[in-house]
């Protein structure tokens, strides 16, 4: 009888060991989580996956809608243009009346984006650093020209300064009066790409400088004047672009004399009108060279600017 209590007695410690063993337990699958677990997927995996399929559809979309709204008129404006050939398109720019209406745009354009530069500026810096009644509405002012139809402006300006004027200034039909029309639409560009710059200037600088001895001018000049350069250049740039194709603003205080104070949207509409769609859409092509130009030099001025600063920093 002891012999069998033995014998028991060692099977059973031998179960209790082979239970304990972890090579007798059965194996487990890492890939099957713990009771209670997550899955072992971190947990940004499905955002991406769904942030990956998003990605392509909106580049297919964004790519269709400016195919539609830009490249596609601008084809169309292209062909047109080429229609009787480069000699064909190189013929209607050097018009005389072409050249006579192009060099009006740009010195126009150019003299009012000029001026923008340092009224713009002016007038961001009174809003942004002084306080006086009525400060709200004259910075929902600076906005006007982008919500009022350019016509309306034309035959408001046309009013004031036209032959009738009440004021007793008479600017229609002279290259004054585009300045006039054409400051009046550009307004905002400069205002509200300075702006921004000043509010988040550090005034403690020019109180630093100030302290030291230096005048509010060479305060502007060496430390003011150099941060907002970009921004000033950016929205002169910006005006610029929007002078050379504005045609409603100019329309009725213009005059449309050729040569003197035709502009070119009113030189492309001429020949449509006379039934030249070709010349028309060379003009019209010219234009967009002008713009594009402009735009792509703005474009790598901000894109050196950035780099500049990323150095420095």
């Amino acid at each position: 009888m002891s012999a069998h209590t033995d014998e028991r007695s060692a099977v059973a410690t031998s179960a209790s060991h082979d239970a304990a063993s972890p090579a007798a337990s059965p194996a487990r699958d890492d890939s099957t989580p713990a009771p209670g677990a997550g899955p072992d997927v971190p947990p940004t995996s499905r955002p991406r996956r769904r942030l990956g399929l998003a990605r392509p559809l909106g580049v297919g979309v964004v790519t269709l809608w400016l195919s539609v709204i830009v490249l596609l008129p601008l084809a169309a404006l292209t062909v047109a243009a080429f229609d009787e050939g480069v000699a064909g398109l190189w013929r209607a720019i050097t018009a005389p009346a072409a050249l006579a209406a192009l060099w009006v745009t740009v010195l126009v354009s150019a003299l009012v984006a000029l001026v923008n530069a340092v009224l713009g500026t002016l007038v961001a810096w009174v809003l942004v650093r002084d306080d006086f009644r009525g400060k709200r509405v004259v910075n929902a002012l600076i906005d006007l020209p982008f919500a009022l139809p350019t016509i309306v402006a034309s035959i408001v300006l046309l009013s004031l300064y036209g032959p009738n004027s009440p004021i007793g200034v008479q600017l229609n039909a002279t290259r004054w009066g585009l300045v006039v029309a054409l400051l009046f639409v550009t307004l905002p560009f400069v205002v509200r790409s300075v702006q921004p710059v000043l509010i988040e200037t550090d005034r403690e600088v020019e109180e630093a400088a100030a302290s030291l001895g230096a005048t509010g001018w060479t305060t502007f000049r060496r430390i003011v004047l150099p941060a907002l350069a970009p921004a000033i250049i950016s929205g002169t740039g910006l005006a610029f672009a929007r002078a050379i194709g504005e045609y409603g603003s100019v329309v009725l205080i213009g005059g449309n004399i050729p040569r003197e104070t035709q502009v070119a949207s009113q030189y492309i509409q001429q020949q449509i009108e006379i039934d030249r769609p070709q010349a028309a859409a060379a003009v019209s092509v010219a234009l967009l060279a002008i713009a594009f130009l402009t735009l792509l030099a703005l474009r790598a001025f901000a894109s050196r600017t950035q780099r500049r600063e990323e150095r420095a920093a």
